[in-house]
């Protein structure tokens, strides 16, 4: 059968030199598909979250929410501005579900991103703990979401929640995803709409927007009260978003960040 050989397939006679090349490339393009993006999303979480963390344990009381929302925002905006060319930059497994559903992500890495993700939140809160002063830290629950404390606000909570990471999630996917508007400030609107939503609904739900940002702290502090929350509420927002753009956007101008995906 005729045709060119796969990109890792040796013909006969070749050289020891270009099996080695070849072995070399073959390898590469395996770990630059697979295993790099998922190490880039376990550290962008990582610090993302540690940043977060800090922000709610060492918040000043005069300054409400604007200290966290700076913080998460700016911090979210210049890790996917530093990374998100190797992994796409969700830090999200709301995010990351969204892109799965409209072709911006290889539907293979969604579980891996997920782990990634959340072992990131481990990390991030582990070390928010460990150089936080142990007062700071359990004054502010471990930065774990305390904002519900009864079941009377848990549907506005839970529709906070939904709404909140809807906007996110189409500052990522029609940003940083869809070809008709992907654009060079991506990382800064994605920034901004984790600025607004916490400035907006921090109140009222937390604005967590972020099963990963939700779930490491809890670990940490073991505070899990109406924890399920901070799961339902983004993922529930993260499929309506992916839903949206693929019946009414579609997705044959989605493309991905990165040539390997």
């Amino acid at each position: 059968m005729s045709g060119e050989a796969p990109m890792c397939e040796m013909g006969p006679g070749e050289g020891k030199a270009k099996e080695t090349s070849m072995a070399g490339r073959c390898r590469m393009s395996w770990y630059e598909r697979y295993i790099q993006p998922c190490v880039v999303e376990l550290l962008g979480s990582a610090l993302f979250i540690f940043i977060g963390c800090l922000s709610v344990i060492e918040n000043s009381p005069n300054t409400g929410l604007l200290q966290p929302a700076l913080a998460h925002g700016l911090a979210l905006g210049l890790i996917i501005a530093t990374l998100g060319n190797i992994s796409g930059g969700h830090f999200n497994p709301a995010v990351s579900l969204a892109a799965t559903l409209i072709g911006g992500l290889n539907a293979v890495l969604l579980i891996p991103y997920l782990v990634s993700q959340l072992f990131g939140g481990l990390i991030g809160a582990a070390l928010a703990k460990a150089v936080s002063p142990e007062e700071r830290f359990w004054n502010a629950s471990g930065a774990a979401f305390a904002t519900v404390q009864d079941q009377g606000q848990v549907a506005a909570a839970l529709g906070a929640e939904i709404i909140l990471t809807m906007l996110l999630a189409l500052a990522v996917c029609m940003g940083a995803i869809n070809g008709k508007t992907q654009g060079p400030l991506a990382p800064f609107s994605i920034g901004f709409s984790v600025i607004v939503d916490i400035l907006a609904g921090g109140g009222i739900s937390g604005a967590c927007m972020n099963p990963a940002r939700a779930f490491g702290p809890a670990v940490m502090a073991g505070y899990w009260d109406f924890h399920w929350i901070y799961w339902i509420g983004p993922l529930l927002a993260g499929l309506f978003v992916g839903l949206l753009i693929r019946l009414f956007i579609g997705d044959e101008k989605t493309r991905l960040i990165l040539k390997a995906r």
